[in-house]
């Protein structure tokens, strides 16, 4: 892979196949937790790739042996724009900023696969489940710290996330006894959509972003939006109506129907251009 970042950046961004980027989280010193020197860097680069028209898929993943360890108790680095606040406006402000590293990974353009290559605990199964897929590595483990530090396991969306991932019996037990829930039982109970050997993760994570950058640009992008928005839903008649206007869409401004129609009868991989003739 190719960096295109500072080898010294807490946050690398790889350009490993056409129109993917591979996003790593680089403090593996410190298991890639959550301090801030990370955070605003992430949430810059998520920003930026969104509106980068080269990028179609983005991989998210951990260097070193954690995907992330959450809230950093030792260092967790500096707060921009906080001069002169008062400790609760303080609180607040670094709050939002990891607020805005979610919600970022919700609203990206591209469709986005968590790579958990170890440990995600805390804020960072937060992460994890704010990607659109999630791939574990066997070894990779996830655990909802907040409870064990004396606090609410509701964090970054956790409890709102959670439960819309494995339902909510599950999640109330996960987030309740603060237990680990290994790669196994993680793919079980539909967390990870699979789990791969450690040496294979990134490859097969790779692999799949790139099967998604093949198909059209608007019909991924919708998907995603109507998947997310199908989870926020507040009515199956409101979501419906959403799906259809985005089928309509691609099917009435392209031509990707009939290209994908006529690649199947040619026994041919399909191109999409995105346009009607």
């Amino acid at each position: 892979m190719h960096c295109v970042t500072a080898e010294d950046s807490f946050v690398l961004v790889d350009r490993p196949r056409p129109q993917v980027a591979v996003v790593t989280l680089n403090r593996p010193e410190r298991m890639n937790s959550m301090a801030f020197d990370v955070m605003v860097p992430l949430r810059d680069v998520l920003r930026e790739l969104t509106y980068d028209n080269e990028v179609r898929a983005v991989v998210l993943t951990g260097a070193g042996r954690g995907f992330s360890s959450g809230a950093d108790h030792k260092s967790a680095g500096s707060v921009p724009h906080v001069k002169g606040l008062t400790r609760p406006s303080f609180g607040l402000r670094s709050m939002e900023i990891l607020d805005d590293v979610i919600l970022a990974l919700r609203k990206m353009h591209q469709p986005v696969i968590a790579a958990v290559n170890g440990a995600a605990i805390g804020g960072g199964l937060c992460l994890a489940l704010a990607a659109d897929i999630r791939v574990a590595a066997s070894g990779a483990y996830f655990r909802a710290a907040g409870i064990n530090n004396g606090l609410t396991a509701s964090e970054l969306g956790l409890s709102y996330l959670l439960p819309r991932a494995i339902g909510s019996s599950r999640a109330f037990e996960i987030m309740l006894t603060g237990r680990d829930v290994d790669a196994d039982e993680a793919q079980r109970i539909g967390l990870v959509s699979r789990t791969v050997a450690e040496d294979e993760l990134l490859e097969v994570c790779c692999e799949m972003a790139e099967r998604i950058a093949a198909f059209s640009r608007p019909g991924v992008e919708l998907t995603k939006r109507t998947l997310w928005s199908g989870l926020d839903a507040a009515s199956l008649e409101g979501h419906m109506q959403a799906e259809g206007l985005g089928q309509l869409y691609v099917r009435l401004l392209t031509a990707n129907f009939e290209e994908a129609v006529a690649a199947r009868a040619e026994k041919r991989p399909a191109v999409f251009t995105d346009d009607k003739p």
